[in-house]
């Protein structure tokens, strides 16, 4: 039975992160607003601040809860973490509050799963502690995230692996510690067994960061940009950088991709909810023609369209939650996907109608729609197109149907009527009945 509630301890620690970000952690989003600023951790003003809210989460049991007991976190599943990530998603510094920050949370897995003893002990711990930040190096200018296009090779050359290629929108690479990095190791292999997936430390010579690319709502004069375009110079690591096994790559990155996915739509939802909170705020609190705008049929529309998206997709990342919690490894594929797809659309939607309602204010950087506008694009581009989960929708939902058996559709009603006349015969040939029946 589908059932999303949890028990009053665990609620207890939902009602208190909900007031501890919006009193303690939403204000870091506004004293260090650009997007790296949770991840320069050379920054000692905001460590500063971020160090002793991080102790408070700790206290409470609630740092790294993606994380299973084996590796430090408190293993609640994913329903919990769903309902935890809501209230994250409300500030753009709550992950890294909380531990739960992209990509170091994927990567972490990743060591876990397949690094050596010494590369745990060297990256693993002070990742999960929060001392350090990392970058998934996989995509490719001319490829994008299509594996099957990737050209940054990396061959042996003795004890050690040789990397050499370029890669694209590398995020955090100019603060990261340690990049893992996609390569082509068997070209004539099976698209899916061409790569591997290797560890290289951040001051490996040969490791070019071409630029850092700004996105819509970051400035190239500034130097905000935290997306990096990367030239890997024949940057030489040692053989057991390698995670996983040769031509593992593909297999490596799916470990980290699907709960990555999941839980960006985890904390869109909490996006959304304070997006739709400022509208339902406005439109209770300004007037225009003689009315407040909550009166007026267009603004109703746009709050009864929001709350119906919201409600609708947030009990489809629940019940995608629930799935991964009681099936076995995989049954949530598809809802993974659907989450994915869903995610960007709805978050752009209630976005914009809260910015319409606004009106010019809603359009500044006053207030912090525009700026969460301007992100929603990224997210359907984000741990892959949203096209590309689409169509692994369709695939997995057409393999439960079957090809019409005839020339007509399974539904076409001339040979239905014929049965179903044969199948209640002994009734509607009875003549006090045929010709109401056949009228």
């Amino acid at each position: 039975m589908l059932d999303f509630t949890v028990e009053p301890e665990y609620q207890a620690k939902l009602d208190w992160a909900a007031e501890f970000v919006r009193t303690e952690v939403e204000p870091l989003d506004l004293l260090f607003p650009h997007g790296g600023d949770p991840y320069d951790t050379r920054n000692e003003k905001s460590r500063a601040i971020l160090r002793p809210l991080q102790e408070q989460v700790r206290a409470q049991g609630l740092w790294a809860c993606h994380l299973g007991p084996e590796l430090g976190g408190p293993g609640y599943g994913q329903v919990k973490l769903a309902l935890l990530n809501e209230i994250l998603g409300r500030s753009y510094w709550a992950p890294t509050v909380f531990g739960t920050a992209a990509p170091d949370t994927g990567n972490a897995e990743i060591l876990a799963m397949f690094g050596t003893e010494e590369q745990q002990t060297r990256y693993l711990q002070p990742l999960l502690d929060g001392d350090i930040v990392s970058t998934f190096s996989m995509t490719e200018p001319q490829a994008g995230a299509d594996p099957k296009e990737f050209v940054c090779r990396a061959w042996r050359d003795g004890d050690e692996w040789v990397i050499d290629g370029e890669k694209w929108f590398s995020s955090n690479a100019r603060y990261a510690t340690f990049l893992i990095v996609m390569a082509v190791t068997d070209p004539v292999a099976p698209p899916h067994a061409r790569m591997s997936m290797f560890i290289v430390p951040a001051e490996t010579p040969g490791i070019e960061i071409k630029r850092n690319v700004a996105t819509m709502d970051e400035r190239d004069a500034l130097d905000e940009g935290i997306h990096a375009y990367i030239r890997y110079h024949q940057v030489r690591v040692p053989l057991d950088a390698m995670l996983g096994g040769p031509g593992e790559g593909f297999k490596v990155a799916q470990a980290r991709l699907g709960g990555g996915r999941v839980h960006h739509a985890m904390r869109s939802v909490g996006k959304c909810t304070r997006a739709f909170d400022m509208m339902a705020e406005r439109a209770l609190s300004r007037r225009t023609q003689g009315t407040l705008l909550a009166e007026k049929q267009a603004a109703q529309q746009f709050i009864a369209d929001s709350w119906i998206e919201l409600q609708q997709f947030r009990l489809l990342v629940l019940h995608t939650a629930w799935i991964i919690d009681t099936q076995p490894h995989g049954a949530a594929r598809t809802q993974i996907a659907m989450c994915k797809v869903m995610t960007a659309k709805v978050l752009h939607d209630i976005i914009q109608r809260a910015v319409h309602l606004h009106g010019s204010l809603g359009t500044t950087n006053e207030l912090p729609l525009a700026k969460w506008w301007m992100a929603a694009p990224n997210l359907a581009l984000a741990d892959g197109p949203t096209e590309v989960h689409r169509t692994t929708i369709a695939k997995q939902v057409l393999k439960k149907y079957q090809p019409a058996p005839g020339l007509f559709p399974s539904e076409h009603i001339p040979p239905k009527l014929e049965q179903a006349r044969k199948r209640y015969a002994h009734i509607i040939n009875d003549a006090d009945l045929s010709g109401e029946v056949n009228a």
